[in-house]
């Protein structure tokens, strides 16, 4: 059995499978800085401030002796108060969508890219050797016979 699983980890598909997983969780976390730091600040500024991250709801009441603010959504998640937190999602979501949209662009460079290597003329076939155009001239001639 461990023989058996060495060989199916060691097949191309699974390595690049792994490598692929890898990779796209960093870039995730790159696109996730981009949505984070630099998008969603000029959205919030262009809609006149606005903050998405701190756009919630309370679904429960505040425990007893929480101090904080009743507007700060990260100290009332971490007191426990449920929370509906649609700032967040809407920040999440665009993160998807920059995403996916990067990811289409990657997927439709590499097509063009396919595309073009299976457009290209294949090379032409080496002309036969002599030996093999005598016999066919003999061959030939023995037909008209």
């Amino acid at each position: 059995m461990l023989q058996e699983f060495r060989s199916f980890i060691a097949r191309g598909n699974v390595l690049d499978l792994a490598v692929a997983v890898i990779i796209g969780a960093a870039f995730g976390k790159i696109v996730s800085s981009l949505t984070d730091d630099v998008i969603m600040p000029v959205v919030g500024y262009l809609f006149g401030g606005l903050d998405f991250s701190s756009y919630f709801v309370r679904l429960g009441a505040v425990p007893d002796g929480y101090a904080g603010s009743l507007s700060n959504y990260a100290e009332l998640k971490e007191a426990g108060v449920p929370l509906l937190g649609y700032g967040q999602f809407i920040t999440v979501a665009v993160n998807f969508v920059i995403l996916a949209f990067i990811i289409f662009m990657l997927v439709r460079i590499a097509n063009k890219a396919i595309r073009k290597e299976a457009e290209a003329p294949a090379p032409a076939p080496a002309p036969p050797p002599e030996d093999v155009l005598l016999l066919r001239e003999i061959r030939d001639e023995l037909r008209k016979r």
